[in-house]
């Protein structure tokens, strides 16, 4: 039937996912640039504009630059970790060994449980009396504050990523090294290469793509991280796992200081958009013409 609509048939199969995301992104995205130039804290319901005034407190807020350096944490410790060890763990499963679906299924397990499910099993495990201080104690070693620890906080809700992701980029990883040639394994066999210099050869070149999607999506989720803060830390303690996900949510929902918050948004938004154009200039510059 759709011979008879010519050149529009394909617009009209985009149409209704056209419609979701300017219901569900377009209009939300425009209404917090809008929100974010309101002043809400003399009242929710009868906001002022304040042009860039929140911006310019935001700037000068250290809080914000303290949220910002745990967001950077964040990243710097588990986004090189999710990139490299799912790639290492699917070159491994990608092997012809016995049990290699009891193996996948173990690995990818922690991707299937609840994110506040993890988080409370973890936070259970951190705990004063929990099983790893029950470990250290047994050594004689001194209990440690993973979650009441400044020092330790922060890398123990990293740990609660880390733990949920690896199994979810390991099959981006499988899925991608199906594309491989076994030809070109093949030719290194008979060149005498060893495990590693035939993966680091032949795997890793052409896996870049995939690895600056894996990059880009962990970086993303490393930025936008909350349910883990939000059941294990509440940002604390004294500001040291508060990342700026979460500062938004508390200025927006507790605070109810929405133009703050959408601010914040709008910032975040900016920095999400130049980490993912710095990805792809950096692993697939000859794929795009930008």
């Amino acid at each position: 039937m759709f011979k008879y609509y010519g050149k529009t048939a394909p617009y009209l199969f985009l149409l209704p996912a056209g419609i979701v995301l300017l219901l569900f992104f377009f209009i939300p995205f425009f209404h917090t640039i809008i929100l974010s130039f309101q002043d809400y804290s003399n009242s929710i319901y009868a906001p002022n504009f304040a042009g860039l005034q929140n911006y310019i407190n935001i700037l000068h807020n250290p809080t914000f630059y303290k949220v910002m350096l745990n967001t950077i944490i964040y990243l710097i410790v588990a986004v090189p970790i999710l990139a490299i060890i799912p790639l290492f763990l699917a070159i491994l499963i990608n092997q012809k060994i016995r049990g290699i679906t009891l193996y996948k299924i173990l690995i990818y397990l922690p991707v299937i449980v609840s994110i506040v499910v993890a988080a409370i099993a973890f936070k259970w495990l951190y705990a004063e009396q929990g099983i790893l201080n029950y470990i250290l104690n047994l050594f004689d070693i001194n209990s440690i504050g993973w979650l009441s620890d400044p020092k330790y906080a922060i890398y123990s809700v990293i740990l609660v990523t880390i733990w949920k992701g690896l199994g979810y980029y390991m099959m981006i990883y499988l899925a991608a090294l199906m594309s491989v040639p076994k030809e070109l394994y093949e030719a290194c066999d008979i060149d005498g290469a060893g495990f590693f210099r035939k993966h680091l050869t032949v795997t890793v070149p052409h896996l870049m793509p995939t690895i600056a999607l894996v990059t880009t999506i962990s970086s993303i989720s490393a930025m936008k991280i909350f349910a883990e803060i939000y059941v294990m830390t509440k940002g604390g303690p004294l500001n040291s796992t508060k990342t700026i996900v979460y500062y938004i949510y508390e200025k927006a929902f507790e605070n109810l200081d929405l133009g703050y918050a959408s601010a914040m948004a709008v910032i975040l938004l900016v920095i999400v958009m130049v980490f993912s154009l710095v990805n792809i200039l950096c692993f697939e510059k000859g794929k795009y013409k930008i």
